[in-house]
């Protein structure tokens, strides 16, 4: 795959230096989060600033999510607005938040039904792997679409792939133990 157009949503304490490695290694970008400020900062930083999910969505060949919680992820995809409203067939959606295996499976079952690839890769690391790019990602989902999303992944930190769509989540929750 040549240099895909990056969509990130979720600027917290992980997204911030998550997408400014992106940014920093030639990656257009395009970022949304609740907070403002949030996506102003990574916008300065080279990002393009999107008002909803959807729009990043619709500008975006790989969508990334690095939010709270298994509620948030669901709002983020299938709330107004959001990523399912605007993604196209043959894009890629990776969900690098800490959920439930359920969602995981869940999420990427219905985006499939849209044509999407999906994979889930929740990461280790803290906010200091994060900054450091040297997050620990634990990756559920198809082989090939691993392989094509890796080099996304090593510019974060070193990634495995753990088994079908859903592994990610339940290796994270072995690891959290």
């Amino acid at each position: 795959m040549s240099k895909p157009k990056i969509g990130f949503i979720g600027l917290g304490i992980m997204g911030r230096p998550m997408s400014k490695h992106l940014i920093n290694a030639g990656y257009e970008l395009t970022v949304y989060d609740i907070v403002a400020d949030s996506v102003k900062e990574i916008a300065a930083a080279g990002a393009t600033a999107a008002s909803t999910c959807k729009e990043v969505a619709e500008n975006s060949d790989v969508i990334i999510t690095m939010v709270p919680d298994s509620p948030d992820v669901e709002a983020a995809v299938f709330g107004e607005n959001g990523i399912a409203e605007g993604i196209k067939s043959g894009s890629y959606y990776v969900d690098m938040s800490t959920i439930a295996p359920s969602v995981a499976i869940s999420v990427g079952e219905r985006l499939a039904e849209q044509g999407v690839k999906c994979l889930d890769g929740p990461v280790s690391g803290g906010d200091v792997g994060a900054q450091n790019a040297a997050l620990s990602i634990m990756c559920g989902g198809e082989e090939d679409v691993f392989n094509e999303i890796k080099p996304i992944f090593d510019i974060m930190g070193k990634a495995v792939l753990c088994g079908k769509l859903g592994s990610g989540q339940i290796v994270k929750a072995c690891n959290q133990v």
